[in-house]
């Protein structure tokens, strides 16, 4: 991979265009150019793509599609070929460039005018109607859409406002502390940031801005498989002590998870999350009815493009993803990787105990937010479940969960049954409408309704939030007795007479 390039020959747009195809391609993107004539079968998104740009400046059509890097990222040093000497018939008059910037700025700042001010946004629910009008139809429905019938997605929200809270009185609450360690890094907050697919539909800095807001935050990010920019890119916008996580699709290819979690413990990835709970994805209506655009994940090259299915980038981008991994593969990705490894799906309490003989480090209950298999039991059902049939899980590894929660008393509730920490998806997604200040507006909103929460509980560390501040009964018959359906027995097969 290019890891750094210096300046080479000039090349003039005339040399440039005679590199125009199969056997020999050339393009330029911001004004560096490139020999990707043995790269073309190797492109996701297959070579004609490229081959329409062939000899030419692709920066624009580059810029649609890919994250700033991706070329340098994926193409070894020796396929560059110097920098672009522009015509002068391609060098815009004195003038123009400012002109057309402060058209730019002009527009820019009407829209943003259209927008809400940030600072009366003031909860994780008004980042949701903010987005669901300045988001693209497409990006809109790439991130709020669900499994089939949504009823996963909804009863995720909804059970957990079923969950009563029961505080206590008369203590004193001056002094509360919301800090948590997770996988022993130490957190401002109990919640992080679960890993979401494609940040940049949303904003420009797409998951730079997570990661930076993360950051000035203190709290940690969960780096998507399928996220905009390169996984380099991302870590290098923190702050150099940073901790991230990497979720991670196994990729039918093995060498290229190897590849990739090689460079996670290189970058200082300090855990593993294995999403074991998509071996392909669900259908998410809303975003097939909608035509996918075409984009790329910078960090696993996978490709959205429309099919006789429909348009669903969750689905369009999810054709690397290895069906076939099983519980015997954690050992190789433990040993590849060299680093703490979450099972991010989990379910069931039996899986929940087979995470203990496999000695992962700990399991995170999620349904994929709605997006996986409709019907699924909601996140928090699963964990009170946990909680009820097998406590000791609790005390042998760590325990997260996600899935529709937007308010700090939610998050309350998931500790108090014996979470470590929560994972927060959409409303992150959605807070990026506003970039990096969104981000950590909506980390500070989720903080203050946390500390708000103890102190109205009368608790001052969240190692006092147990299942005595809770009142489940109102889900409690939701949790399945065992043996409630009794064997069927063999079938015999009468003889003939």
């Amino acid at each position: 991979m290019a890891t750094s390039i210096e300046l080479r020959n000039e090349i003039t747009m005339v040399e440039l265009s005679r590199h125009n195809s199969r056997e020999d391609c050339w393009v330029a993107v911001h004004s560096k150019v490139w020999d990707v004539t043995e790269f073309l079968d190797e492109h996701p998104g297959g070579p004609a793509i490229i081959l329409q740009c062939a000899g030419t400046n692709a920066t624009d059509a580059f810029e649609e599609v890919h994250a700033p890097g991706i070329l340098e990222e994926n193409l070894p040093l020796e396929k560059f070929r110097g920098i672009l000497e522009e015509a002068s018939s391609d060098v815009p008059p004195k003038g123009t460039v400012r002109e057309a910037r402060n058209k730019n700025e002009a527009l820019s700042t009407d829209k943003a005018a259209e927008i809400p001010a940030l600072n009366t946004l003031i909860s994780a629910a008004d980042f949701e109607k903010v987005a669901s009008r300045e988001l693209s139809p497409k990006t809109w429905a790439f991130y709020s859409s669900a499994a089939t019938d949504l009823i996963t997605h909804h009863q995720n929200k909804a059970l957990l406002r079923r969950i009563m809270l029961q505080p206590r009185i008369l203590r004193d609450v001056k002094k509360v502390d919301l800090s948590r360690k997770i996988l022993g890094l130490p957190s401002a907050a109990p919640f992080f940031i679960s890993p979401a697919a494609m940040a940049k539909l949303a904003h420009p800095d797409g998951e730079l801005a997570l990661a930076r807001a993360a950051a000035s935050e203190g709290i940690i990010q969960c780096v998507s498989n399928n996220a905009s920019y390169p996984l380099n890119h991302i870590v290098e916008s923190g702050d150099p002590n940073q901790p991230f996580f990497l979720q991670l699709y196994v990729n039918s290819e093995r060498h290229k998870t190897a590849d990739l979690l090689n460079k996670a413990r290189k970058l200082g990835i300090k855990a593993i999350f294995v999403t074991v709970d998509a071996p392909v994805p669900g259908k998410r209506e809303a975003d097939e009815r909608i035509a996918a655009e075409a984009v790329q994940s910078a960090i696993s090259g996978s490709v959205s493009a429309n099919d006789k299915k429909g348009g669903g980038l969750g689905r369009l981008m999810a054709q690397y993803i290895d069906k076939s991994l099983t519980w015997s593969d954690l050992a190789w990705i433990k040993q590849t990787s060299g680093l703490p490894i979450v099972l991010k799906g989990v379910q069931t309490v039996a899986d929940a105990k087979m995470a203990l003989e496999y000695d992962v480090d700990g399991i995170f209950l999620s349904n994929h937010g709605g997006r996986s298999l409709d019907t699924s039991q909601p996140a928090i059902l699963n964990l009170v479940e946990l909680r009820m049939k097998c406590p000791e899980v609790f005390s042998k590894m760590e325990v997260y969960v996600d899935g529709g929660f937007e308010r700090g008393s939610d998050i309350i509730k998931a500790i108090a049954l014996g979470a470590t920490a929560v994972g927060v998806g959409r409303p992150y997604l959605y807070s990026l409408v506003y970039g990096r200040e969104g981000a950590e507006h909506l980390t500070s909103i989720l903080k203050d309704e946390v500390e708000v929460s103890m102190r109205l509980c009368g608790i001052t560390s969240l190692d006092q939030a147990t299942p005595d501040l809770l009142n489940t009964s109102d889900v409690d018959s939701l949790v399945r007795q065992d043996n409630k359906f009794p064997q069927i027995p063999p079938r015999y097969v009468r003889a003939k007479l």
